[in-house]
């Protein structure tokens, strides 16, 4: 009698045993369940953080870019009032000069008002420039003639269209309402001579 139940007894103690073990091994997963499960909310939220658009221009870097564009435009303008032949693209060309020479001006005064130095070291403002040096060579080893006169309305379309995508990148990150208010005035100008670029280049210069 005494050995069946010291038999129950032992059995009952691995059998208790057994339960606690298995208790021990659930405890062990819900305790590496709730260590991952942060570190997967982290992974997500950084994933968000990465896609989320960022707006990056500095103010300094909006009136470097303008002052890039409205350079580069009178100096392709004051070469197609030399060399152009047509007559519509001879008045587009003195519509811009006086245009973006006003809106150098107010950029620079802005930017003096402001107290701020245009920055140059943002790649869009470093490759507007360069696009435009390298139009204006171009422009200048073109004939007289027709051939510049398709070359400049050429570039005046390509050249206004990537001015006009920059400035409208450029007005999300303004920080002062008056530069704001400025590169929408400019985003409205921008899309005026592009308009205008294209009907001569389908129009005017195809008559």
């Amino acid at each position: 009698m005494n050995r069946s139940l010291s038999r129950f007894a032992m059995a009952s103690t691995v059998a208790a045993c057994t339960v606690l073990g298995a208790c021990q091994k659930k405890g062990d997963v819900a305790v590496s369940d709730s260590t991952v499960t942060p570190a997967m909310a982290d992974t997500t939220a950084s994933a968000g953080a990465v896609a989320a658009p960022k707006n990056d221009w500095t103010d300094a870097q909006i009136l470097a870019f303008a002052k890039t564009a409205n350079s580069g435009e009178i100096a392709e303008a004051k070469l197609a009032q030399h060399k152009a032949t047509n007559p519509a693209v001879k008045k587009f060309a003195a519509m811009l000069i006086a245009d973006h020479t006003k809106m150098l001006a107010d950029g620079t005064a802005l930017a003096n008002k402001l107290a701020i130095t245009p920055d140059t070291s943002k790649s869009d403002v470093s490759d507007l420039a360069k696009d435009g040096n390298n139009d204006l060579k171009d422009l200048q080893g073109k004939k007289t003639g027709k051939d510049f006169d398709e070359a400049y309305m050429d570039k005046q379309v390509d050249g206004h269209q990537k001015v006009l995508d920059g400035l409208n990148d450029a007005s999300k990150s303004a920080k002062s309402p008056e530069l704001k208010s400025a590169v929408d005035a400019s985003i409205a100008k921008v899309q005026d001579h592009l308009t205008q670029a294209k009907a001569i280049k389908d129009n005017s210069l195809k008559s």
